[in-house]
């Protein structure tokens, strides 16, 4: 007996990681509803929710977000999906993750860290720092 991972699981979760990383909701929300959980993470510990939220995708984010998935889970790295949307300077998304409860203070560099790496006043106005 092997520790080896299934194949065709593997198969299926790398199409899973990849719809999140495409925005293609309708059939990402298809395998979530299935069953598939919405906090899923791939061996780097980014979540459904951090790859579509870093490939720019508000309306994916916003329904894995109504699914259950964890607005402020954090990668291997301490990263949060609104500090990846911060970096990639994705304003839509950030909308959608705040309007999910994401905390831009969580994380490691935070939303709020990374937004003034990159000199953002207004991010850092939407969320409440100065």
């Amino acid at each position: 007996m092997t520790d080896a991972p299934d194949p065709e699981v593997v198969e299926l979760a790398t199409k899973i990681f990849d719809l999140a990383r495409r925005g293609r909701t309708e059939e990402l929300v298809a395998y979530v509803d299935a069953g598939v959980p919405a906090n899923l993470t791939n061996d780097r510990g980014d979540a459904l929710v951090m790859l579509a939220a870093y490939h720019g995708h508000a309306d994916t984010v916003r329904a894995l977000l109504e699914r259950g998935a964890d607005a402020d889970r954090v990668n291997d790295r301490g990263q949060t999906p609104l500090a990846g949307a911060v970096f990639k300077g994705e304003t839509a998304v950030i909308e959608v993750l705040l309007k999910g409860g994401a905390d831009p203070s969580a994380g490691t560099p935070s939303a709020v860290d990374t937004a003034r790496m990159f000199q953002r006043t207004e991010l850092l106005e939407l969320f409440g720092e100065r």
